[in-house]
């Protein structure tokens, strides 16, 4: 069986390397074909020996959808001998997926294709234009993999029409994204509960308005007020500084600069309770990477870790808009904290990339014995 991946994210996330480096180590033969609108630099990005990066369009043609894949479908024609194939994985529904979709009508090589955030919350949102191609290439794909069920959920009923929503929900699989083996090898036992006068929760990630942490704040001031002593520690690279301005008024948010896994672990062994109610979350690696040193994780309902484990089991889902909420669930998740800290340490197998690779080739091999 060989693979062809499509894949226009990859320079930018690294963490499809895990998977690509599992593929080969599995037997798989794969090449990944990466169209971009300016070069990397081979010395500071490794994307592998399979991977064909090329610059085959301008920056300004995003702005131009037909154009801009015009120019990439007929670059992966002129580098790849498409009928050596057993299928296309393209990894985004516009983007990647229009490619294999024009590939599939040419040459008749199934796809596999992957529903990304931002083909929920940009092109099916805002690019009504093209939301009937978007609806074409559900309708031709093989397989489609969504990263979580209230992804699938949204794409099916909002945009799906109704004569089609059972033909297609019946090609959608759930497959979520893996982490670091960094995060299995030095997993952590479970945690006993905190003190209600020295709870500690933490974030980790980008800070900007989407990640919301100023929600999270004032749900310490909640939980303060319910009677708990909260620190709330908040990691990462800033995005808007006037977030971080009004965290820096805090007296009980403690900000540090992004670290490395190496570092971060740390600091996830000195807290609780991971709490990220984003706004918008395609999966959210750091969820299960925190899970794997006990902490209890709150996260946003309708995102993408949602449904990844059934409620209460490792933490609580929030409406993230809601302060109230947020401090609620965390009460919850202190009246059974080391049932939830054993459940994060045990259950965070499942985001292992040995066992997403084994759930994509089963997908593959599908879509191969079906055609």
């Amino acid at each position: 069986m060989r693979i062809l991946h499509i894949n226009s994210y990859y320079g930018g996330g690294l963490f499809y390397k895990h998977l690509y480096d599992q593929q080969q180590r599995e037997g798989l033969e794969i090449d990944v074909y990466v169209p971009a609108a300016k070069a990397l630099n081979p010395e500071n990005v490794d994307l592998g020996d399979y991977t064909i990066h090329s610059v085959n369009h301008r920056k300004y043609d995003r702005y131009f959808f037909h154009l801009k894949h015009r120019k990439i479908l007929k670059d992966v024609k002129d580098k790849f001998h498409i009928h050596n194939y057993s299928l296309v994985h393209a990894h985004s529904l516009f983007s990647n997926g229009y490619i294999a979709l024009k590939l599939k009508k040419e040459f008749g090589i199934p796809y596999m294709v992957a529903i990304r955030n931002t083909d929920v919350n940009y092109f099916f949102k805002y690019m009504i234009h093209l939301r009937k191609l978007g609806v074409e290439i559900l309708k031709e794909a093989d397989k489609i993999i969504c990263l979580s069920e209230p992804y699938k959920h949204t794409v099916i009923e909002t945009y799906v029409p109704e004569h089609l929503r059972c033909k297609i929900s019946r090609k959608v699989r759930v497959i979520p994204n893996g982490i670091d083996s960094f995060w299995f090898e030095n997993r952590s036992d479970s945690k006993a509960t905190p003190p209600k006068d020295h709870l500690k929760l933490v974030y980790a990630g980008v800070v900007n308005k989407r990640k919301n942490v100023l929600t999270t704040a004032k749900a310490v001031e909640l939980l303060q007020k319910r009677g708990y002593q909260v620190t709330f520690t908040v990691v990462g690279r800033v995005e808007d500084q006037r977030v971080l301005q009004k965290l820096a008024s805090l007296p009980y948010v403690h900000y540090i600069e992004q670290k490395p896994k190496e570092e971060l672990i740390n600091i996830y062994h000195a807290n609780d309770i991971f709490v990220m109610p984003s706004i918008e979350e395609t999966f959210g690696l750091v969820y299960p990477e925190a899970m794997s040193q006990g902490l209890p994780v709150i996260y946003s309902k309708g995102q993408g870790f949602d449904g990844q484990l059934d409620e209460g089991v490792v933490g609580y889902s929030v409406t993230p808009t809601s302060a109230e909420e947020i401090a609620d669930r965390i009460q919850a998740i202190l009246a059974n904290f080391e049932v939830l800290s054993n459940h994060c340490v045990n259950k965070v197998d499942q985001f292992r990339w040995s066992r997403i690779s084994e759930a994509y080739h089963e997908q593959y091999s599908q879509i191969v014995g079906l055609f």
